[in-house]
C-alpha cells in the first residue's frame, strides 16, 4: 500500500529560500520544542497577471521567480514597483533553473505604472524550533524546507524572522486527513532571523534567555530501533515531552528520512492523534542525547511519522552572517 506523506509546517496564510556546510558540529545542543511563528521573506514568485497583463503578453508565466529589473537585483514586491516607470523595462526571471529576461512597456494609468502582475513575496505559518546553541545563538527548525506551491522548487529566501507563539487550537489527524496545530503571534516581535531555507530546515539566529538542559548529539549510526521520546507544544506556550518509539533507521535516506517512528503517549494521542502540522522540527530524544526531529506524518496513520537525523540537519546548517547578533 502506497504511504502518503504530510509535511508537519502549518502554512496558514501566505502574502503577496543552497546551503554551505557547517565548519564544526558543537558537542552539545538545547532541544527546544517551542513552536514559533515563521514569516519568510522570499523572492518574488508570479501567482497571476491583471486583465490587461503587459508581462504576460512579454512571455512571464505564473511560478516564474523575479530576480532582477533593468539589471538590477530585486528582493521583494515593493522594490520592482518603485522601478516600474515610462520606459521600456527589461524583467529578468529564473524558471526551471534557467535565467529568462523579458522586456515590456509598463502600463500609464494616472500617476501609476503597471505591467499587469500579482506577486507574493512572503510566506506565514508556524512550525517548531528543533534546537538552540547557547554559544552561537544559532537554531534549526522544521527538519524539511518550505517549499512554494507556485513555484518549481524550495523558495529562495532573502531573510525572514520568527516570533514566539501560543498554540490556541490542535486539530486532530485522522486517515486521510492531517491534524493541524493553530498558534497566534505577532509579527511586530520577533525573537529571531531567517537566514536559510534548504531540505533539511530553516536556520537563523535567535535569543533565547535562560536556555539549559542542553544534552550531549548522537549520530544515525548510534540511534536504535526503541523507546524515545518527543519534545513539543501543542496546546499555549508549554513544551512537553511524549513517549515514542523510533521503528526503523535509515542514515543515507535522501529525503531525510532517517527514522520511521511511532507516537505511543496517550496524551499526545488524545490531543492530536499522533503527528500533526505545526509540530514539524519537534526535537527526538534516546537515551539522553538529541538524535533528530519530526519532519513528516504518514497521512494513513497519524501516529505514524518520519524523522530526520541531527547530524543531516546539521550539516545543512552554514555558519552565522558576518555581523548577526
Amino acid at each position: 500500500m502506497k504511504k502518503t506523506i504530510s509535511r508537519g509546517l502549518a502554512v496558514f496564510i501566505t502574502v503577496s529560500i543552497l546551503c554551505v556546510q557547517a565548519l564544526a558540529l558543537p558537542e552539545t545542543l538545547v532541544p527546544v520544542g517551542r513552536t514559533v511563528g515563521i514569516r519568510l521573506a522570499v523572492q518574488p514568485v508570479v501567482t497571476g497577471f491583471s486583465e490587461d497583463g503587459r508581462a504576460r503578453d512579454a512571455g512571464v508565466r505564473v511560478g516564474d521567480c523575479i530576480v532582477s529589473a533593468d539589471g538590477q537585483r530585486i528582493c521583494s514586491a515593493e522594490e520592482l514597483r518603485q522601478r516600474i516607470g515610462s520606459e521600456p523595462l527589461c524583467l529578468g526571471v529564473t524558471r526551471e533553473g534557467k535565467y529568462l529576461e523579458f522586456t515590456m512597456t509598463p502600463e500609464r494609468i494616472q500617476d501609476d505604472a503597471r505591467i499587469g502582475l500579482r506577486l507574493r513575496d512572503g510566506i506565514t505559518g508556524i512550525g517548531t524550533v528543533t534546537f538552540y546553541d547557547p554559544q552561537t545563538g544559532r537554531y534549526g527548525a522544521l527538519g524539511h524546507g518550505v517549499n512554494d506551491p507556485a513555484a518549481s522548487g524550495p523558495v529562495q529566501t532573502v531573510g525572514g524572522s520568527i516570533m514566539a507563539a501560543c498554540v490556541t487550537e490542535a486539530v486532530r489527524g485522522a486517515p486521510g486527513r492531517p491534524g493541524e496545530l493553530r498558534a497566534r503571534f505577532s509579527m511586530q516581535e520577533p525573537i529571531g532571523t531567517i537566514d536559510s531555507n534548504c531540505p533539511a530546515g530553516i536556520f537563523g539566529t535567535m535569543r533565547l534567555p535562560g536556555a539549559s538542559n542542553a544534552l550531549p548529539l548522537a549520530g544515525a549510526a548510534q540511534v536504535k530501533a526503541a523507546p524515545a521520546q518527543i519534545l513539543c507544544n501543542v496546546d499555549g506556550e508549554e513544551t512537553r515531552a511524549y513517549a515514542a518509539e523510533i521503528l526503523k533507521i535509515d542514515p543515507q535516506n535522501a529525503e531525510g528520512h532517517n527514522f520511521l517512528l511511532r507516537i505511543c503517549d496517550q496524551r499526545l494521542l488524545l490531543i492530536t492523534a499522533g503527528i500533526v502540522q505545526g509540530m514539524s522540527g519537534s526535537p527526538i530524544v534516546q537515551d539522553g542525547r538529541l538524535v533528530g526531529a519530526v519532519t513528516h506524518v504518514l497521512v494513513d496513520d497519524p501516529a505514524l511519522g518520519y524523522g530526520i537525523s541531527i547530524e543531516t540537519m546539521l550539516r545543512e546548517m552554514r555558519p552565522a552572517p558576518y555581523g548577526a547578533t
